[in-house]
């Protein structure tokens, strides 16, 4: 006779009966040869000889109970699985209803029972906590804690723009306030599984809530992706890029859609290779530079780079000063300039003297000069006008456009009160910025 195992994942379900579907007791009929799953049948379908498919009345079999000891020789193992199913259902302490359910043993026996090998028994308690070990490490993968490098993310007001800039996630409760695929739980909420659905209609059900697994499963690759290369707090990645010169950089922002496919140190070698490889170039080029001047000792290059920078400066101060002459046009603040510059040069503190404003009144200040500056090529010729009247740098300019475009659409329209609350900067610099963006119809007036 052999004894019973658990049956399925949860040891207190009731298998049926292949012949009758009535609840097996024990004892009752396995058959050795057909499963899985496996074939049971009670002792009356046993003795009636009942075959169903491939099953038949001459197969090897085995008779399944639970009458053996398992931890007391005076307890079966039936009575164990009553006793811990009466604990469940009456609670721990409420022996008198324990006993009452078990029908077999009396309170004390229960209790004592109960208490000396499921309670203060330290094989089983050690057994207990390496099951909850191998259960937390078995289930460690399916959640994804969000434990950014470095710092914790800072925890910005709510519809903040620096809470925008960050997506809308929350550091205290390591969560987003709206999830990717936000509205996925929609498609099932009408779906309910009942008895009499046919084949079809079953099938369809699985399916759907397949797809939705696969949606679940593409929210969490996007969480693991953002947690795994510490892009929660934007502005902390974005300083983080600025290490690199220029070229590095542009690349790097070419490169960002493949850190999605390499993981956070395979893409970080990646670009720190490319990065490598810049510096190597730029220093090959120094040494065929100096190879081309005719210059062999590391000694005369360094005399030859200070000449070449201070032939640099000085080109750069004539470059200043025929811009400054091409813009302002009055002598006397050019000549007020000269002074100031002359002052500066000479390592003096210059004092300049206000020009009041019934002589010359308010000059306005040169366009400012966007040659090189970081983002000049992501904008249009009348962004770049823009910029150089109110002298923004572009790359303020695109994270200013961007704030304004996305309060936009989320109000259906701005007004000048609320772009000037989004970004704090001069209050004119921000209604010509402001209304740039309306004649482009790049924002709604609302």
């Amino acid at each position: 006779m052999d004894r019973l195992a658990s049956y399925g994942s949860d040891p207190f379900d009731k298998p049926s009966c292949k012949g009758c579907a009535s609840t097996l007791k024990e004892p009752y009929i396995k058959c050795a040869e057909c499963g899985p799953p496996p074939f049971l049948v009670c002792l009356q379908c046993f003795t009636r000889g009942f075959e169903y498919k491939t099953h038949q009345s001459d197969h090897k079999y085995e008779i399944m109970t639970s009458d053996f000891p398992v931890l007391d020789p005076s307890w079966t193992a039936q009575e164990e699985v009553g006793l811990l199913e009466a604990v469940m259902d009456c609670g721990f302490g409420n022996w008198q209803d324990v006993a009452n359910q078990l029908r077999t043993k009396s309170k004390e026996e229960c209790e004592s029972h109960y208490m000396k090998h499921f309670i203060n028994n330290p094989l089983f308690s050690s057994t207990l906590l390496s099951l909850k070990q191998m259960e937390e490490a078995r289930t460690a993968d399916t959640a994804i804690p969000f434990r950014p490098a470095g710092d914790d993310p800072p925890r910005p007001t709510f519809d903040s723009l620096l809470s925008r800039d960050m997506a809308g996630y929350m550091p205290a409760r390591a969560d987003f306030m709206e999830e990717f695929d936000n509205y996925a739980e929609w498609d099932l909420r009408d779906i309910d599984f009942v008895d009499d659905d046919s084949d079809v209609l079953h099938a369809l059900k699985i399916t759907v809530v397949d797809i939705y697994h696969s949606r679940l499963k593409e929210r969490q690759r996007r969480k693991k992706i953002i947690r795994d290369h510490g892009l929660i707090s934007l502005r902390k990645f974005q300083m983080l890029e600025r290490r690199y010169p220029k070229e590095v950089q542009d690349m790097y922002d070419a490169m960002r859609r493949f850190a999605r496919v390499l993981g956070p140190t395979e893409h970080d070698k990646f670009i720190e290779s490319h990065a490598l490889e810049f510096e190597l170039r730029r220093e090959i080029a120094r040494l065929q530079e100096y190879r081309r001047v005719g210059i062999q000792t590391f000694c005369s290059a360094k005399v030859y780079d200070r000449l070449k920078r201070s032939r640099e400066e000085e080109r750069k101060k004539r470059i200043m000063l025929s811009e400054v002459l091409q813009y302002i046009q009055d002598s006397n603040a050019c000549q007020q300039w000269l002074h100031k510059q002359a002052a500066i040069d000479a390592g003096l503190n210059p004092v300049v003297a206000a020009i009041s404003s019934s002589a010359a009144g308010r000059r306005s200040a040169p366009p400012l000069n966007l040659t090189g500056l970081p983002g000049t090529d992501k904008l249009n010729e009348k962004e770049k006008e823009l910029c150089q009247v109110v002298r923004l740098v572009p790359g303020a300019y695109l994270e200013y456009k961007a704030a304004l475009a996305n309060e936009c659409r989320r109000q259906g329209g701005l007004r000048l009160a609320q772009a000037r609350a989004l970004i704090k900067i001069d209050v004119n610099k921000t209604r010509k910025i402001y209304d740039f963006l309306i004649r482009e119809g790049y924002i709604n007036k609302a």
